[in-house]
């Protein structure tokens, strides 16, 4: 069985590069389920694909039950085979006009929400054995910009969180493949002026989606190309006389 034979869920999927995961998901032939918190962002989505591939579900993903709910609907349809975790804000606050509620807040949807939806998604995936999560990620952890915390923060634990579930799941599942996905500075509301067009970013999302090799768990990629791990003295030592050369991947095209 494929990934691509089941239901593809996208979060945050009411505009941006959700919506175009979503239509692009759709039109490599999957059905999709296309999540967001606005009746009529999730709606137009799925107009703008072909009839019948996108359902539209309005569910607010830092909400655990709404997001039950919303994957038991999906259910409905088809096993969930491919999640992605695109759902984010991007407050931009100085820390010093955060709360503890609105900081919070917004861990409960860039953290929480990739939490609850996972966990919704590894039901079906569990009991086949087999799945696809890519988590949009950042490198906000490492270098932070200002007015930035709860962004940084909390989108750093969402990579934590991914190579956590490498460590619980990865032997067990091996067909259960997770990746961290970085698409780049995106002309979006969340992203800048000048910025890579969303529908550019989301083909390589869409295909490093359905790349379901186990060699790619617990992968991190940035645009279309991988970033591989750092390596110690010792490990680079061993490469030199061994005259091994490490390459990054690079993400298909179609």
């Amino acid at each position: 069985m494929s990934v691509s034979d089941g239901i593809a869920v996208v979060t945050g999927a009411g505009g941006g590069l959700g919506r175009a995961l979503a239509l692009e998901l759709a039109a490599r032939g999957l059905r999709v389920a296309a999540i967001g918190r606005s009746t009529d962002g999730v709606e137009e989505t799925a107009v703008l694909a072909a009839a019948g591939r996108i359902l539209p579900v309005v569910a607010d993903v830092a909400d655990p039950q709404a997001v039950r709910d919303a994957f038991s609907r999906i259910a409905g349809e088809g096993g969930v085979r491919v999640l992605v975790n695109n759902a984010a804000v991007y407050p931009r606050r100085d820390f010093l006009d955060e709360s503890g509620e609105s900081f919070a807040a917004t861990v409960a949807i860039n953290l929480g929400g990739m939490v609850n939806c996972t966990r919704a998604a590894l039901g079906a995936m569990v009991e086949t054995g087999q799945g696809r999560i890519v988590n949009v990620a950042t490198f906000a952890d490492m270098a932070p910009l200002h007015v930035s915390s709860a962004y940084a923060v909390s989108k750093g634990a969402g990579r934590i969180l991914s190579r956590a579930l490498v460590a619980d799941l990865g032997d067990r599942f091996p067909g259960i493949v997770i990746t961290d996905w970085m698409p780049g500075m995106l002309a979006t509301r969340m992203g800048v002026e000048g910025g890579l067009a969303p529908e550019v970013a989301a083909r390589w999302g869409a295909a490093l989606a359905l790349w379901d090799d186990p060699a790619l768990n617990g992968a991190v990629f940035e645009m279309d190309r991988e970033v591989l791990p750092p390596r110690g003295l010792r490990g680079r030592i061993k490469d030199a006389l061994l005259l091994r050369r490490r390459r990054a991947r690079v993400i298909p095209d179609r």
